[in-house]
């Protein structure tokens, strides 16, 4: 156990999409020991909680806490009187309605150093989301926030009461808000929904003002109900409405179908999963979420070069003798010319060589290495390249197939007649992500899909989770492996008309539409 203090940041995670996460947030996130989170806490953003760290959930969900506050005070006491960096990830501002001043004061009496990181909060960015500006010159020029929680009542010792739980009264100052004319945002409310509508009208409140509800902003599961504030309870009891939601009250509601955006966008509604090596950039989740998908990028799988590869030496000592050298992957392409570099090999040894890629991704990888790709097939597979390279090769060359230590068989059967070094240049290790519980998500049609660019990326999924119901999975392949792999599986699989992250774009948009 470390014995020096550690150091505690309360961090604001924001509404729940990802993009709205602070890069001050993401920055103290990534150096984290442990991660102390809220259910309300985006799925997309627990999934940048770093692997090393620990992830402690405490709940806090309306009515439902996993750990009492007190109890969250002392744990983060306890973490950082181990020595280590302690983030405190909240949804929303740690300092709006989340109680982050409360666990501060044990932290400050107990001289544990502690930073706050401010989030971007629910009542401003979630109308946003949905059309609605808080303020507007022609509507009104005030805002107020105001928590509409309230503690649940214990029942009476053999009440057999079927409405559920009892409430204490409101403590709303309803009068003063409605002559303030301005915006109000009710946070934590859904519950006493019925309590503000009636204390507002009570108070004076023109029944025909306009009031929303909304329901999981920022993210795919968005949804919100426009009525006024005298029929808004009723609008709710039959369109049903899930927690977290935020009430909005004001003239500026009016505004929110002239300004909506984000449900314009193609992937609004959809949440995919994408499982990529962590040590990958993902081109494919950036062109999502600027779509309006909201990612889960899950690390399920790490590529890790092959350690003491005798083979990999031999090759490079003997590179003068092969005229053709094939990449089948961008992985591929990185770690061979990672292992050249941390040996100290001359790239102008590769001079004599003819370069073959198995697509696009592979011949932009090769080219970011300042080398243009000699070959390339049409259709993107191993039986296309080795077909093309068979055709391409005289008679006694020599190539070298560095790649996936377990690789496809159809580029060697196509290559039967030349001499061939299948050199294995890495494996892929199954990650677990276990902070968010992905068989209960796909379980419940929670996730629309799931995106594999590789066979391996499936088998590790698989690996990584092996309670999972693969028949609950829609799968969007590249490639025909990848497709068979899936399928065997027993996921749904839909597969991309070409090997790009373009073609696996386009054919995702198809499927979640």
């Amino acid at each position: 156990m470390k014995t020096d203090k550690g150091k505690v940041w309360l961090v604001g995670a924001g509404p729940g999409d990802r993009a709205l996460f602070t890069l001050k947030g993401l920055e103290v996130l990534s150096k984290a020991d442990v991660v102390v989170y809220d259910s309300l806490v985006g799925s997309s953003i627990l999934c940048m909680i770093p692997p090393q760290a620990e992830a402690i959930n405490v709940g806090k969900r309306a009515s439902h806490h996993t750990m009492p506050q007190e109890e969250i005070n002392r744990l983060l006491l306890k973490k950082a009187l181990e020595g280590k960096k302690v983030v405190r990830l909240k949804g929303g501002d740690p300092f709006l309605f989340g109680r982050g001043g409360e666990e501060l004061e044990l932290l400050r009496n107990n001289q544990i150093p502690y930073e706050v990181v401010p989030g971007i909060t629910s009542p401003i960015s979630v109308p946003a989301y949905n059309g609605i500006p808080v303020t507007h010159r022609d509507f009104t020029s005030s805002l107020h926030i105001i928590t509409g929680h309230r503690k649940a009542l214990s029942q009476k010792k053999g009440s057999d009461s079927s409405d559920g739980p009892e409430f204490e009264p409101l403590s709303i100052p309803f009068r003063a808000l409605t002559e303030t004319g301005g915006t109000l945002v009710f946070l934590m409310g859904v519950t006493a929904l019925p309590a503000i509508c009636e204390g507002l009208l009570s108070a004076g409140m023109d029944p025909a003002m306009p009031a929303a509800i909304l329901q999981k902003g920022t993210t795919a599961r968005q949804k919100k109900i426009v009525a006024t504030i005298s029929t808004l309870p009723e609008e709710v009891k039959r369109q049903g409405v899930d927690t977290p939601a935020i009430i909005v009250v004001g003239r500026v509601v009016a505004l929110s179908d002239r300004f909506s955006w984000f449900n314009e966008l193609p992937l609004s509604a959809s949440r995919i999963l994408v499982t990529r090596p962590r040590e990958l950039v993902s081109t494919l989740c950036e062109k999502l979420r600027a779509l309006g998908a909201e990612v889960l990028e899950i690390p399920s799988t790490e590529l890790v070069p092959i350690p003491e590869n005798k083979a990999l030496e031999e090759a490079f000592r003997n590179i003068g003798d092969y005229r053709w050298i094939a990449f089948t992957s961008p992985s591929g392409v990185r770690i061979f010319f990672q292992e050249m570099q941390e040996r100290k090999i001359d790239i102008r040894s590769l001079s004599h060589l003819h370069f073959a890629v198995l697509g696009e991704g592979t011949r932009n990888a090769l080219e970011e290495h300042g080398i243009l790709a000699d070959l390339m097939p049409e259709i993107y597979d191993g039986a296309s390249l080795g077909k093309a390279l068979a055709e391409k090769m005289a008679a006694g060359e020599r190539l070298l197939l560095p790649r996936a230590e377990i690789g496809s068989k159809e580029i060697l059967d196509a290559l039967s007649r030349h001499p061939v070094t299948d050199l294995p240049l890495y494996r892929t290790e199954s990650r677990t992500q276990d902070i968010l519980p992905l068989s209960s998500m796909f379980a419940a049609g929670e996730i629309d899909c799931a995106a594999f660019t590789s066979s391996s990326g499936v088998k590790a999924f698989l690996a990584a989770y092996p309670e999972l119901d693969a028949q609950k999975v829609n799968a969007v392949c590249i490639g025909k492996q990848t497709a068979d792999t899936a399928e065997k599986a027993g996921m749904k699989v839909s597969v991309s008309e070409k090997a790009t992250i373009d073609s696996l774009l386009q054919k995702i948009i198809e499927c979640c539409q």
